[in-house]
């Protein structure tokens, strides 16, 4: 099996500043890529920026320059906020490279060649925020529900990629390698995606319309679409389709992302490369969201976390550390400075900085901080020994299975184990008796490697203060592949070896002051809300409604199966009405003395599909069938042609 490691990151969307979620999932991959260097592993580590498409375009001209300068600063601070996260990347990738530019033409050209892209005219609702065209079942309340605006209808000529053609085959690879995404439940939501006939992709932007992409190479009129384009970066980064990395690293690639951009990465990514001949990567690992309060974190509602504020405060180690443990990797979880507090003054200051303070002081009390000989066959040594090789060996199963928390509690496990072992043999006592002097000394190096063996092991999340542990416990610095093998995990410090007197790994933080700040962030917080809410209130004239309420009713077209009068009633009609749901709805109007039943079924209808349920004469009625009165005459309302069930009317 390969040695070989390709960790990807998504390449951020130049629309925002580097935030929190930005942060964690580059984090999340530079922890990984530490922990297989650690492990041996012959490891490649990429991020980039994404800096085509209309909303850059859009933000540019806000700023009155140039779409390319917009990309340039934006993408600067990326790139500078990085190495204040200790973040290793081997590969920074900007899609306005030249580089990348080439490599996405020539997969274009490739599947162009192979009959997979073709030239058709459509017609869809287009959301500029998603930058794509919208299903009409994506549409919620006629608005795009990620971004809370009406989408636009657009009608085009357009080049669209053969996706469905793939769909069958990407199925199969999915459920013959059932951990090819993960966690599961994001492999059982593409498999959901898959169970319903794949579209064609849309893959192409009109210049006329939006000049900033990269240009196809088969038609010059046109421009790719973003995704089209950004997905191809992992090749990039590996010199393109046969680059000198390709045969080393792509399969064993790595890719990791948020939930939000699952669909593209987990259908239209492995879709384009079956298409290009490429073979599959390896795993596509999917993280929750962040929330903020009750909120997922978005810059739209303006509670997004700048990455580095927090970890100018507490450090950059504590910050990696929080956000490492208080997320299962694929489920959400909660942020607030409150909770990093805790975290901190719990796990880093009261237990870790409190066992490598007391275990080097006392060192330094009793033996001039010199680590003392050891007798490796006394129980005690054997006992410890055995205790750090079981938190080892659950600390890289979390680690290989993307449970970074359950790997940190194991190390947490350690470490409290240590402070007990303090406890229990009392080394203060020993050095009383000097007759207990070997006890003592065997107490000391074993605390001594306890210690060392936890700074192996959060030297991925924590590097800085795995760096200062290794100076002051005398250890050899750390290297890749030093952590092979459960043997390769203890007696890291040998006996003489110098130690200097510990300095304070977490100074703590006071909770109460934090809570105060964080009081009256929120109270600000709320009062913008609110008068941003009432600043945004529409005074609507009397005998008018708004569009906010109009939307709130929900039109759709339906189709009568069965009419029936209702007995002992001259007006009232009972209709079975096909809304394109599981099953038909009855309802109740008054159509009786305008129609017969022989009139009405077959005939399509609009409906009223969110209207309260009511009883007529005793029968329950599930909406209400639009007509047109006029004096004495009723009409119902037709379309001028026939449409399925269940379309949507505004």
């Amino acid at each position: 099996m390969s040695n070989a490691l390709y960790i990807t990151t998504p390449i951020y969307y130049v629309n925002a500043e580097p935030h929190l979620g930005h942060a964690y999932t580059t984090i999340v991959c530079d922890v990984f890529a530490r922990f297989g260097r650690l492990t041996g592993k012959d490891v490649r580590f990429q991020t980039g920026t994404d800096e085509h498409g209309q909303k850059i375009m859009q933000a540019a001209e806000k700023e009155n320059i140039t779409p390319k300068e917009f990309a340039d600063k934006i993408s600067g601070k990326f790139q500078a906020t990085w190495p204040n996260l200790a973040i290793t990347n081997d590969q920074f990738i900007r899609t306005t490279n030249p580089e990348h530019v080439k490599v996405v033409q020539d997969v274009l050209q490739k599947v162009y060649d192979r009959g997979d892209i073709y030239l058709a005219k459509y017609g869809g609702q287009y959301c500029v925020g998603c930058e794509r065209f919208l299903t009409e079942h994506e549409i919620v309340d006629g608005k795009c529900p990620d971004h809370g605006t009406e989408p636009t209808w657009i009608e085009e000529e357009n080049y669209f990629f053969k996706m469905s053609k793939y769909q069958d085959a990407l199925r199969d690879h999915i459920q013959n390698k059932p951990d090819f995404i993960r966690p599961e439940r994001y492999k059982n939501e593409v498999l959901s995606f898959l169970s319903e006939p794949l579209e064609d992709l849309c893959i192409s932007r009109p210049k006329s319309r939006l000049s900033w992409g990269i240009e196809l190479p088969f038609d010059d009129r046109f421009v790719t679409y973003v995704w089209f384009d950004a997905l191809i970066n992992y090749v990039t980064g590996l010199g393109g389709m046969e680059g000198a990395l390709m045969p080393r690293y792509w399969e064993a690639t790595q890719h990791f992302i948020a939930k939000d951009i699952l669909k593209p990465h987990g259908i239209y990514w492995p879709t384009m490369l079956m298409a290009a001949g490429l073979p599959l990567y390896d795993h596509l690992n999917v993280h929750g969201y962040w929330n903020i309060g009750e909120s997922k974190m978005s810059k739209t509602l303006g509670n997004v976390v700048a990455a580095l504020d927090l970890a100018k405060v507490y450090g950059m180690d504590a910050f990696r550390y929080f956000l490492m443990r208080e997320m299962s990797f694929g489920l959400d979880a909660s942020f607030s400075e409150d909770l990093l507090v805790k975290r901190y003054n719990s796990d880093l200051a009261n237990d870790l900085g409190n066992l490598f303070s007391r275990a080097l002081s006392m060192l330094h009390r009793y033996r001039n901080g010199v680590v003392p000989a050891f007798l490796p066959s006394r129980q005690d040594h054997l006992d410890t020994r055995f205790m750090v090789q079981m938190a080892a060996q659950k600390y890289l199963d979390g680690m290989a299975e993307l449970s970074f928390h359950k790997a940190l509690a194991a190390v947490w496990e350690l470490v409290s184990e240590g402070n007990k072992y303090v406890v229990k043999n009392q080394p203060w006592e020993l050095a009383k008796d000097e007759a207990k002097a070997r006890d003592l000394d065997d107490v000391m190096y074993n605390l001594v490697q306890i210690l060392a063996s936890v700074v192996v092991m959060i030297s991925p999340v924590m590097p800085q203060v795995a760096d200062k542990m290794t100076a002051q416990l005398g250890m050899e610095p750390l290297k890749p592949g030093m952590f092979t093998g459960l043997e390769s995990i203890f007696d890291l410090v040998g006996e003489g070896v110098q130690t200097k007197k510990p300095e304070p790994l977490f100074p703590r933080v006071d909770t109460a002051e934090v809570k105060a700040k964080a009081a009256k962030k929120d109270a600000e917080a709320k009062d913008k809300a609110k008068k941003k809410k009432a600043k945004k209130q529409v005074v609507v004239p009397e005998g008018m409604i708004s569009i906010d309420q109009f939307t709130q009713m929900k039109l759709k077209l339906g189709k009568i199966l069965e009419a029936e009068p209702v007995p002992k009633t001259d007006k009232l009609m009972k209709m079975k009405i096909d809304l394109g749901e599981d099953e038909p709805r009855q309802i109740i109007g008054g159509f009786a003395e305008h129609y017969t039943p022989e009139d009405m079924v077959g005939q399509q209808v609009v409906v009223v599909a969110n209207l309260m349920p009511a009883k007529l004469r005793g029968l329950a009625s599930n909406g209400m069938v639009l007509a047109c009165v006029s004096d004495d005459r009723v009409r119902i309302i037709n379309p001028m042609e026939e449409m399925a069930p269940g379309s949507i009317i505004r």
